[in-house]
């Protein structure tokens, strides 16, 4: 049987090139969504064998989609698409479960092998990434450390996307009056005063696209 692929990308033109290639390969697209919260609302009913997935999405980004996928699919891998491949967006997708990392810019190339590598065990990078990799190992320091819970980042993200309050809360569903506490304790941790500072932040961290 072909291997089923789910494409989690906010770009239609996007999905539909990456589908194009994977059918190629004689895969088979499993299903597609266009934000993490669709996203973890299917993976569960599609059942697909691999998970190919944008770091930079709306409403929840790829990380934290990929962090809650896993519970919902251990076995599952995941391979994040970043236009990226510093340190922080590659090491942060390894934290977050995903067993390949593939640079958008090289995806034409490198997917179909990512796809079958993760589905025999192993972990995909590309030569850039693993050099990134191996020097974020050698020179481990306390900077790497999480600063916001999981929550405040879902938080940020919201915010840095223009999302009120109450658009807020009701995306996460929680109250409006949590939702503000979560904001406080974000820019109060990072010392952001002003949402264009939190924006700025958010793009930086890979949880919003510039």
């Amino acid at each position: 049987m072909p291997t089923r692929v789910f494409i989690v990308d906010d770009h239609q033109i996007v999905r539909q090139g990456l589908t194009m290639l994977l059918e190629r390969a004689g895969m088979e697209l499993a299903g597609e969504a266009a934000d993490g919260q669709q996203a973890l609302r299917m993976v569960a009913e599609l059942d697909p064998d691999v998970t190919v997935m944008d770091v930079g999405l709306p409403i929840l980004n790829g990380l934290e989609t990929a962090a809650e996928m896993i519970k919902l699919r251990p076995k599952m891998p995941i391979i994040m698409l970043t236009m990226y491949y510093d340190r922080q967006h590659v090491l942060r997708s390894l934290r977050a479960g995903a067993r390949g990392v593939v640079s958008k810019a090289h995806a034409a190339d490198q997917l179909v092998r990512a796809i079958r590598d993760v589905q025999r065990g192993k972990i995909h990078l590309s030569p850039e990434m693993s050099e990134v990799v191996i020097d974020a190992f050698q020179n481990q320091d306390e900077g790497e450390r999480e600063m916001l819970t999981p929550r405040e980042l879902q938080v940020l993200q919201l915010v840095a996307e223009g999302k009120s309050m109450k658009e807020v809360a009701a995306a996460l569903m929680i109250s409006v009056k949590t939702a503000e506490t979560h904001r406080a304790h974000t820019m109060e941790k990072l010392d952001i005063h002003e949402t264009a500072s939190l924006v700025r932040y958010a793009i930086r961290r890979g949880l919003l696209q510039a």
